[in-house]
């Protein structure tokens, strides 16, 4: 919670409740960093559609046929950042979602990040569905929903070695 609330300010906390019932859900995928045993990033995550839009404080949802690694929230701890950490996250799922099968990987870009996702494979997918517009517009006006097709050259590029102690959460 710490992490979430230095990196992101207020406007976007979402509560230790919450937490625990995307934890406990059925697709959820997320990991966490640890140095030193202590958490200095994570990556909340979980399998779903292309298109489907999770909404600020809402609850991760089972999909029958997913085929999209929804990227939640991903933070590092500002003490940690330009050190690779998000990298050493999103690495393993992405390998993880290739395994499962998975056509997609899409987020909800928020305070400008929009230019970091570009670098890593994402871009601008309009959402058609009205309560999907609605669900993206629970994030404010300036955010929007990116989407990655994965292909079979993120097969070999998702690899990668780390000293960090990534785990499922």
């Amino acid at each position: 919670m710490e992490i979430q609330r230095l990196c992101y300010g207020e406007a976007y906390v979402e509560g230790h409740e919450l937490f625990a019932r995307r934890l406990a859900s059925p697709a959820n995928c997320s990991l966490v960093a640890l140095r030193g045993g202590e958490v200095v990033a994570y990556l909340a995550a979980y399998w779903s559609a292309r298109g489907k839009v999770t909404p600020l404080h809402g609850d991760f949802d089972d999909c029958d046929q997913p085929d999209t690694l929804y990227l939640h929230d991903m933070a590092v701890h500002p003490a940690q950042a330009g050190q690779g950490l998000a990298r050493c996250l999103l690495a393993p799922l992405w390998e993880q979602a290739l395994r499962r099968g998975m056509r997609y990987s899409a987020l909800v870009s928020v305070q400008g990040s929009q230019d970091y996702w570009c670098r890593h494979g994402y871009s601008v997918y309009s959402l058609q569905d009205p309560l999907q517009q609605q669900c993206l517009g629970s994030y404010g006006s300036e955010a929007v929903y990116m989407l990655r097709a994965f292909s079979d050259e993120d097969a070999v590029s998702a690899g990668g070695e780390s000293g960090d102690n990534v785990g499922y959460a």
